[in-house]
């Protein structure tokens, strides 16, 4: 979880990739009308989240009824939101950092319906996850694969064999307990 531009996509595919788990972007989860309207430099209402935000949480429900692990990126910037997507086993990460490191992170990126204009709402509708939410907060500024390896390890998971962490080869297999 975490602002447009804060690493979601990039760490979450390393994360499932680590860990053989599924993987959802929940930006292509979005209904058109959403997309649009952020590509014309709207932000959404919470009204225009919800269909999204439960489209999300349907991924999350079939992967735990299932005991299937998997990592699905979303904003999920408001507690409210992120009580719509708990579920058993879900842990929130929220990749963190200033304002100057995402928005670098932001404009770098190519080919994404989400304008830098609309990093400013987005911050100030963050609402970060409280000590009583199953969360924990990464600060983005080092390489993703490094982001990566720091949840892995605050988490206590085990890449599959023959995965990487920075580039070296990790022995021995998943074992861990499904969390989305």
């Amino acid at each position: 979880m975490g602002v447009s531009g804060s690493g979601k996509s990039t760490v979450a595919g390393i994360l499932a990739g680590q860990l053989g788990w599924d993987l959802e972007e929940g930006d292509d989860l979005h209904p058109a009308e959403n997309v649009e309207k952020m590509a014309a430099g709207h932000p959404l209402t919470d009204e225009d989240r919800w269909p999204w935000l439960d489209t999300i949480s349907s991924w999350i429900i079939e992967h735990t009824m299932a005991g299937i692990p998997g990592v699905i990126t979303c904003s999920a910037l408001k507690k409210v939101y992120r009580d719509r997507l708990r579920e058993k086993n879900v842990v929130f990460v929220l990749l963190s950092g200033s304002k100057d490191q995402i928005s670098r992170r932001l404009t770098a990126r190519l080919d994404h319906f989400m304008p830098p204009t609309l990093l400013d709402s987005q911050i100030s509708t963050l609402e970060p996850p409280g000590p009583e939410e199953n969360s924990i907060v990464i600060d983005v500024g080092r390489t993703p694969a490094e982001e990566a390896a720091e949840v892995v390890r605050r988490l206590g998971l085990t890449p599959v064999s023959g995965s990487t962490t920075l580039g070296h080869p990790h022995p021995g297999s998943s074992t861990a307990a499904p969390q989305d």
